[in-house]
């Protein structure tokens, strides 16, 4: 069984959601058959690679509100991530992704993708740090296993792993999907939104049980996408 897992790493429901579903995934009896593979999937494209824009700026701006009701906003998230034992932090930095999932998708061909991942998640959500700034990005990803001279080779050419990260990201839209976490079984049942782990794990037995169709779970869950992050219940 294969289950590919489209997010993007400024996405706070994509870092709560890999919880709940590892979760899940450790509570379901035929996990050990279980393949993993973390797709690219940008939520600003357009924000630019260098940028000092503070999250809650971001937020305030691109849903209207004061920044009040963004702290508000972002307090509700990290009690979801405390929720899951996640530190989450606000005084992060808002920018571009790209080449971050461009050194997943060389990790991936190094079998250090999920450690890479979890380094990048940390690094923004946990400890706030600018993962824009090419020495930082460097630190984290060789830190995480990535060798050293496979992360410079691919931070100095533009075009390593673009096209990989562009088909990530046809594939989501082909497969319908407009926010993340996007989760899809074998590609025929898809999950939508961070869910709780029993979702997950209950997915987890329908797919293999019979091969269900692609649709996406029930419940309410957070979801990340062109409009921003929606905090289930509000």
């Amino acid at each position: 069984m294969r289950v590919e897992i489209w997010s993007d790493i400024a996405c706070p429901w994509c870092y709560i959601g890999k919880a709940r579903f590892e979760a899940g995934l450790a509570a379901f009896a035929h996990r050990d058959g279980v393949e993993v593979v973390h797709r690219s999937f940008e939520l600003d494209p357009k924000a630019p690679a260098a940028t000092d824009v503070p999250v809650l700026d971001m937020l305030a701006t691109k849903y209207g509100v004061s920044r009040a009701q963004a702290e508000a906003m972002e307090a509700r998230v990290a009690e979801a991530a405390a929720g899951e034992g996640l530190d989450y932090r606000s005084d992060r930095i808002h920018g571009n992704t790209f080449d971050l999932h461009r050194l997943l998708h060389a990790a991936a061909a190094h079998g250090v993708q999920n450690a890479v991942l979890d380094a990048f998640y940390r690094a923004n959500f946990a400890e706030a740090r600018t993962l824009g700034d090419p020495t930082v990005l460097r630190e984290t990803a060789v830190g995480a296993g990535l060798p050293a001279e496979e992360t410079d080779r691919v931070l100095a050419d533009p075009g390593a792993y673009a096209q990989e990260v562009q088909a990530d990201e046809r594939a989501a839209a082909e497969l319908g999907a407009t926010g993340v976490p996007f989760f899809v079984i074998d590609r025929r049942y898809g999950i939508s939104g961070g869910q709780p782990a029993e979702v997950f794990r209950q997915a987890l037995e329908r797919a293999h049980a019979d091969g269900a169709e692609l649709i996406p779970a029930g419940g309410e869950a957070g979801v990340c996408g062109d409009d921003g992050c929606a905090v289930p219940g509000e």
